[in-house]
């Protein structure tokens, strides 16, 4: 039986004149039973729908009382979210305010020009600096309200065309529109080699909206925060005490009391005192220790004791931990403590993989001589791969943490397949028949008073991407054959799904980046540019893909009509594409040396260098040299059986977990155990530790003792935080860093960086000029 909500009749529809009233009350009760079987089946692993609801519906199906189970469906399902966290941070009911309006495209298009346009240059340097959501979202609000003051209420009538510059007050619904066209940051060729991409990956977001955007558990909890923040700005009354522990501040004030502190603090990390970011005062205390600086070093060790002062260090990978539920926090951090300490150290001081030559952690791939890789040494001048060259220098090695983060990229890929599969098929499976008729929770509900943006639309639009796609692959010499892109596209239509619910109930999301590498590093090795161009079709497709679907339910969480959702997208997403080209050809031929590494205003591309050295060594060397057969790491191969079998185990677990310990057994999520921590590196356990820490206090602690508190300022504390800290940043980096000013000269921002950890010079053995280290031959 397909899973469906019960609709209650409309008051024209009425019942049959010979039922009478008790036969009615018996069928609504029947109806109701029903409801809370179906909701019990759907929602029974689903570790964000608190327990006691849970056992609540399991006792009304138990003793099958009709009238208790009538009460729990209209407070469970009907009147409201059951996730407590979205029924806090939305509200259960619309109000009619124009979103399409002329106001809110002209803001729009502004900042979404200004941000692609400074997101762009600005990637070019380092450091670098990023306009985010929040900046929009904070800049937008005054822009909106000065925007009011200027323009008159006043309907104009030009050639039979009707418009108002300002139809009412500057509401929500245009900031959700403003907010959504600015979060997306040889002509011809990049021209559409730029908009195929995003807009690829927004027809597939389009289509998955039936699995990722439309059915109440897919939560997306950053959204929480974005629309917490809406509300904030636009509704300054005060909270209720009795609900919220107390406290009867407004959100909008607490906001920026909160903001406030976070700019004037981060001065201290970001500038006075910057060694507060990697507080690993043991390593003070020990600066020429190996050990030590291995065991507690934040940046190249293992960050035993996670002890930070700066939000960037808590929040700069891994986003605020406020956001995610605590069980995803838990997941993630259980992955960190297993692989990326304890299996770690046993592999590091144990010398495997020749660890003893390198630092725990290092984004770079070593030579044998423990130098950094240097990739020109096995390219010809053509930059093709050349073996002789390769087998003359040396074989590529990993950081013990490096490597370890492979092998939990390959679990991670496997893990959610299977997951998603055990934990959500069925759902998957109704979610496919139903539609837009599924799951009629309450913000379902309330958007089906606008029209739709027709499937067909998104499917025209994926289709015409698909085929611009191949005109990008074939017009120009790429080496990138048609075939390849075939393939290629196959892994955002398989795994956008899996790795969208994911993201939807943690708040964490996985990448293809690594799987992209792998299977283009054996389909075409020796083809960097192939190699580059395939991970930007599948990996950042895919995710454009996820970013567009969070967009698309922040919209349905705020009631913005889904036709001016997907204009406003669509039309966005071009302009970005070519704004960001423009501004990239501008300084690539008016910038002198940019690039280059001693280019005099640092304009070194340090994401576009990273990128193509990873795109070189992957596409070069490729993975059956570095994973497959005899070669050094082919033993993190077995990863794949594992992430793959695991979720087995748990979902197994879950299932027969007596009643004591099903909280706990429904709540492991191994594709998060896996993937959770997918940013180490850059990122190291020193940081998630830190994250997972301020997530346990806020997401468990807090949560728990003063749930009303955590309800009501929780997400608007989380966005008050990060706001602080770009404002801050932003106003440091324009101000200070690019004036050349000096940091000021003392202990705190000189001495504390003198540790072995911090120079990465955390090494046990080195080695003597002239001579190398590990096998003689290599595949």
């Amino acid at each position: 039986m397909v899973f469906s909500f019960r609709k209650r009749a409309s008051a024209e529809e009425g019942s049959p004149a010979s039922t009478s009233s008790r036969e009615a009350a018996e069928t609504t009760g029947v109806d109701a039973l029903d409801t809370l079987k179906h909701f019990e089946e759907q929602h029974k692993l689903d570790p964000n729908l608190p327990i006691e609801e849970l056992r609540t519906v399991d006792a009304v199906l138990a003793t099958g009382n009709v009238e208790k189970g009538v009460q729990i469906e209209t407070t469970l399902v009907e009147e409201n979210s059951p996730y407590p966290e979205v029924a806090a941070a939305v509200r259960n009911y619309d109000v009619d305010l124009p979103a399409n309006t002329i106001r809110a495209w002209v803001i729009g298009l502004v900042l979404c020009t200004v941000g692609s346009a400074v997101n762009m240059l600005f990637s070019l340097k380092n450091p670098s600096v990023s306009i985010t959501t929040y900046v929009i979202q904070l800049v937008a609000y005054p822009i909106g309200l000065l925007w009011d003051m200027v323009f008159p209420d006043r309907q104009f009538n030009v050639l039979g065309v009707k418009f108002n510059f300002k139809p009412g007050k500057f509401n929500f619904k245009e900031h959700v529109i403003i907010v959504v066209m600015s979060n997306h940051f040889g002509w011809g060729f990049q021209l559409l080699f730029g908009i195929t991409t995003l807009c690829t990956g927004y027809g597939l977001a389009g289509l998955g909206r039936r699995f990722l955007v439309w059915p109440a558990a897919m939560i997306w909890p950053s959204d929480l925060v974005n629309a917490s923040l809406f509300y904030a700005l636009h509704d300054h009354s005060p909270s209720d005490p009795t609900k919220s522990n107390g406290w009867s501040i407004s959100r909008y004030r607490w906001f920026l009391y909160v903001m406030g502190g976070a700019f004037v603090w981060y001065w201290f990390p970001g500038w006075i005192f910057q060694g507060l970011s990697y507080f690993t005062f043991i390593c003070w205390a020990a600066p020429k220790s190996v050990t030590v600086n291995k065991i507690f070093g934040g940046l190249h060790g293992y960050g035993i004791l996670p002890t930070t002062l700066d939000w960037t260090v808590v929040s700069g990978y891994a986003l605020s931990p406020l956001i995610p539920p605590f069980h995803a926090v838990a997941n993630t951090v259980a992955g960190v403590l297993i692989f990326f300490v304890v299996v770690s150290m046993g592999l590091h001081f144990s010398g495997h993989w020749y660890a003893d030559y390198f630092v725990v952690q290092s984004s770079s791939a070593f030579d044998n001589t423990g130098a950094v890789y240097n990739v020109s040494r096995i390219l010809s001048e053509d930059l093709v791969f050349d073996e002789e060259k390769y087998h003359n220098y040396s074989p590529l090695f990993l950081s013990t943490q490096f490597a370890i983060a492979y092998g939990l990229s390959f679990a991670s890929v496997a893990a959610v397949i299977v997951h998603v599969a055990l934990y959500h098929g069925k759902q998957l499976v109704s979610q496919f028949k139903l539609a837009r008729r599924q799951e009629d929770d309450v913000h379902m509900k309330l958007m089906r008073k606008y029209k739709d943006a027709e499937d067909w639309w998104y499917l025209v639009l994926f289709a015409v991407m698909i085929g611009l796609s191949f005109a990008v692959v074939c017009a120009w010499p790429t080496g990138f054959p048609a075939w390849a892109y075939v393939v290629c596209m196959l892994l955002p239509l398989v795994w956008t799904i899996p790795i969208g619910i994911v993201q939807a109930i943690t708040n964490i999301q996985l990448g293809l980046n690594v799987l992209s590498e792998f299977i283009i590093g054996y389909m075409l090795p020796g083809h960097p540019l192939a190699m580059m161009m395939f991970k930007n079709y599948s990996y950042i497709c895919m995710s454009q893909a996820l970013y567009f679907s969070q967009d698309l339910k922040l919209g349905h969480y705020m009631k913005v009509p889904p036709r001016a959702m997907f204009w406003s997208q669509l039309v966005a997403s071009v302009w970005s594409a070519m704004v960001q080209i423009a501004v990239m050809n501008w300084a690539l031929g008016t910038i002198p040396n940019i690039c280059a590494d001693d280019q005099p205003d640092n304009y070194t591309c340090p994401n576009g260098r990273v990128f193509f050295t990873a795109s070189v060594i992957w596409g070069a060397i490729g993975p059956a040299r570095m994973f497959s057969g005899d070669a050094i790491y082919s033993s993190l191969q077995w990863f794949w059986l594992v992430g793959a079998a695991t979720p087995v185990i748990t979902w197994f677990l879950a299932r027969r977990a007596p009643r004591s310990m099903f909280r706990f057994f429904r709540s492991i999520n191994m594709p998060l155990v896996f993937g959770g921590s997918g940013m180490l590196p850059p990122a190291t356990s020193y940081t998630y530790l830190c994250w997972g820490t301020v997530g346990l206090i806020f997401n468990y602690f807090i949560k728990r003792r003063w749930n009303g508190w955590w309800l009501q300022y929780n997400y608007i504390t989380s966005a008050a935080l990060d706001c602080g800290l770009i404002i801050a940043t932003i106003i440091i980096f324009f101000t200070l860093y690019l004036t050349s000013a000096r940091l000021p000269k003392w202990y705190g921002n000189y001495d504390v960086f003198d540790t072995l950890d911090q120079t990465g010079m955390a090494i046990k053995t080195f080695v003597a000029d002239g001579e190398t280290f590990g096998p003689t031959s290599w595949p």
